[in-house]
């Protein structure tokens, strides 16, 4: 178990280096291995921002603290250089935790397995189509003979279970679940064959077509929205069910590529209030042209508006909107909401939706005040094998809302100053309730 590393930091515009916390200067950074995210204009090394009159976060000075906390850490970075982000008294998790398993770092299927359903019956054809994934990492083709075991294993549980998939439909989207496990089934054939044809290059693609089944399936297993919000926020965007975005990032500096676009899946079941901020601030064109402010190869960050306001200003009331921290704990419900899970005293819940996958989308906030989430968003870059779901120092602490679907990996090359040229909402729309922009107009 790692031990807690600190490391005091403080800079100027000649020298940005660490000294030892033996002394207490007037400005100084702390970092250590349970790492805090907090807005990169609440950092401080004392430089000064000329636009807001705020300081902000020296990039040598990042970077010799990171390097610090590498090196003392076996290699654990540290996420958070605030000089509030440390806790009086942390806390680690049980080291029962950290060997529990390898953690589910792709995004669909955290994004699967976050549904609110409870259908062994189709888990079982869902998770031999996924392991797929780890057989596809052998050498040559003799990592068909594997998937040719995970193809089998998937459609016998297909076979077995058909009935009871089929019960667990929602009544209303039985016909079209019914086409999909059809589709499924013939899908998986094709698969068959595309392995006895020993064509290795053609397999993640139809994978990827028959998770696609799966999880629409599953979807069509949700009946509804599965439990009422909070009274304190159902008048606000809400998000109830799923919804896509595409956001295009015109990358500068880069001649051999112009632009990125990015498919975001945003969940309304486990976090309704802050997808639905999210939701409601797109189609609003917040975000349209607004430069990426932070990339700094642990996360990608945007969201602060031009001006003294550190958030999304609501027109009708000419105040910031915030929306209070939104957790959804495995095996609960309903999101908690306001506390983190630490503060709960909850240290080994899971989150449902953690932070596993390069591109997790979560709100920043204030380190020490929970519910002070408005615009600000970030995607999570650096993983470590250390921190599986329910010891991940993230999880429960900051409200995950939505991954990166497609070309997650590019996300590592886009930079501070690319611009968001649009972020546009493909579907979920009918999910959005509450949509303050339609009132604004």
């Amino acid at each position: 178990m790692a031990a807690i590393i600190s490391c005091n930091c403080y800079s100027s515009l000649a020298a940005s280096k660490c000294i030892s916390p033996i002394t207490k200067a007037s400005s100084f950074l702390r970092t250590q291995n349970l790492p805090k995210y907090t807005p990169q204009k609440h950092v401080q090394c004392q430089l000064h921002n000329e636009q807001k009159g705020r300081p902000f976060s020296l990039k040598k000075c990042a970077i010799s603290i990171v390097l610090a906390a590498e090196l003392l850490i076996n290699g654990i970075p540290s996420l958070d250089w605030s000089p509030n982000a440390y806790a009086a008294n942390p806390t680690f998790p049980d080291l029962s935790v950290l060997i529990s398993g390898p953690p589910i770092k792709d995004p669909g299927a955290l994004l699967r397995y976050a549904l609110p359903i409870n259908n062994k019956a189709v888990r079982e054809v869902q998770k031999p189509l996924e392991d797929i994934s780890e057989s596809l990492k052998i050498a040559g083709v003799k990592a068909l003979d594997s998937v040719e075991r995970n193809v089998r294993q998937a459609s016998r549980a297909l076979k077995q279970g058909k009935t009871l998939i089929v019960s667990g439909l929602a009544e209303a989207k039985k016909d079209h679940g019914a086409e999909l496990l059809d589709k499924l089934e013939v899908g998986m054939e094709e698969l068959q064959q595309i392995v006895e044809d020993r064509n290795r290059d053609a397999v993640a693609p139809k994978q990827k077509e028959l998770l696609q089944y799966v999880g629409d399936v599953e979807e069509d297993m949700v009946d509804g929205f599965p439990y009422e919000v909070q009274e304190e926020y159902r008048n606000m965007p809400l998000l109830k069910g799923r919804a896509a975005v595409d956001m295009k990032v015109k990358v500068k500096d880069n001649p051999n590529v112009e632009e990125r676009v990015f498919r975001i899946v945003l969940d309304g079941y486990n976090a309704p209030v802050t997808a639905g901020n999210f939701v409601d601030l797109v189609q609003r064109h917040f975000y349209d042209g607004m430069e990426i402010q932070r990339a700094d190869g642990f996360v990608v960050q945007t969201g602060d508006p031009e001006g003294p306001a550190e958030g999304f200003i609501e027109p009708s009331t000419e105040k910031t909107r915030t929306i209070p921290l939104e957790i959804m704990v495995d095996g609960e419900k309903a999101p908690v909401y306001g506390e983190t899970l630490e503060e709960l005293g909850l240290y080994k819940a899971q989150t449902r939706l953690p932070f596993n996958a390069f591109g997790t989308m979560a709100m920043a906030r204030d380190e020490f005040e929970n519910n002070s989430a408005s615009s600000q968003v970030f995607w999570l870059l650096k993983e470590s094998e250390l921190t599986p779901s329910n010891a991940n120092i993230l999880d429960g602490r900051y409200a995950v809302f939505g991954y990166v679907t497609e070309n997650q990996d590019f996300l590592a090359d886009v930079k501070v100053g690319d611009v968001i040229e649009s972020i546009k909402l493909v579907s979920g729309l009918d999910n959005l309730v509450n949509p303050s922009y339609k009132i604004a107009g």
